[in-house]
């Protein structure tokens, strides 16, 4: 198996420990996003360590990479019963989780062991799609209603997103009764966002909030979406005004970006977030 670059082999150093959900079984278009994890893996040698933009090295930071889960493919329950358990394993351990998809349902095993960790748990969520639906064909445990399931764990007005531009009626209705804290198209109400007491944060990023001019390796592109270098300085802003406790990236589909720059993205995004969340 490889690791993600500068990756330490000492599990009890570690200050995090990145681990893959290959999961796409509830996938509503395109699949493929089970690869993504090893993809991360195998196409980050193809970066530095080295980041100019915070000035800082992986090398310098303590985490280990447990590899990718074995999840069962078409039994949706137990695969979200062993990601919450390897992220229960990890916060036992006093580290960091970072979760790798996978499509998004793998975020709910996580969220899960995060709330029962820590009651007063927020979610910041960067997706193009609002996820919020009740059901999607009438199954409550897909990836387009991932956030609607969180919501049933925390309640409301404990999730705010940015950079959504998809949606039902019925979705958009659920944001403007003041369920969730919706910000469409953009990330620019973040620098008024708050919370009371350092709250813990799990940070959930889906991939298709970029541009698919930017990001075409995903299987439900929505045009009109954030850059690179936008998504990248919302996200060093959180790592730096919040108490973040764990954080995901999904919904890489790396097989339908034959160009690979969407893997590419997705590593140097990777390695930004870890910096930004372990500062010097």
């Amino acid at each position: 198996m490889s690791a993600f670059i500068g990756a330490t082999p000492d599990w009890d150093e570690a200050k995090a420990v990145i681990f893959g959900a290959p999961c796409d079984s509830t996938t509503s278009f395109r699949p493929g996003t089970r690869f993504g994890p090893a993809a991360v893996r195998s196409e980050a040698f193809g970066i530095e360590t080295y980041s100019p933009y915070q000035d800082c090295d992986l090398e310098d930071i303590s985490f280990f990479d447990a590899g990718d889960l074995e999840l069962p493919f078409g039994d949706v329950p137990r695969a979200l019963e062993t990601i919450e358990s390897m992220a229960a394993r990890i916060f036992d351990a006093g580290k960091m989780p970072i979760l790798l998809g996978g499509e998004h349902l793998v975020t709910l095993g996580a969220v899960r062991a995060a709330a029962r960790r820590y009651p007063d748990l927020r979610i910041i969520h960067f997706d193009a799609h609002a996820d919020l639906r009740e059901d999607y064909l009438g199954v409550k445990h897909s990836h387009a209603c991932v956030m609607r399931r969180c919501h049933d764990i925390l309640g409301d007005g404990r999730i705010w997103q940015f950079g959504i531009r998809s949606g039902t009626r019925e979705e958009f209705a659920f944001m403007r009764a003041g369920h969730v804290v919706t910000e469409p198209f953009s990330v620019k109400t973040l620098p008024s966002l708050s919370f009371p007491g350092g709250a813990p944060v799990y940070l959930t990023v889906d991939l298709d909030v970029l541009d698919p001019s930017e990001f075409p390796g995903t299987g439900t592109q929505e045009a009109g979406g954030l850059r690179f270098a936008e998504l990248l300085g919302a996200l060093t802003e959180i790592f730096a005004r919040f108490n973040v406790i764990a954080f995901d990236n999904v919904e890489l589909a790396p097989a339908l970006d034959p160009s690979g720059r969407s893997t590419a993205l997705a590593c140097k995004l990777l390695r930004e977030e870890i910096l930004a969340a372990f500062p010097n």
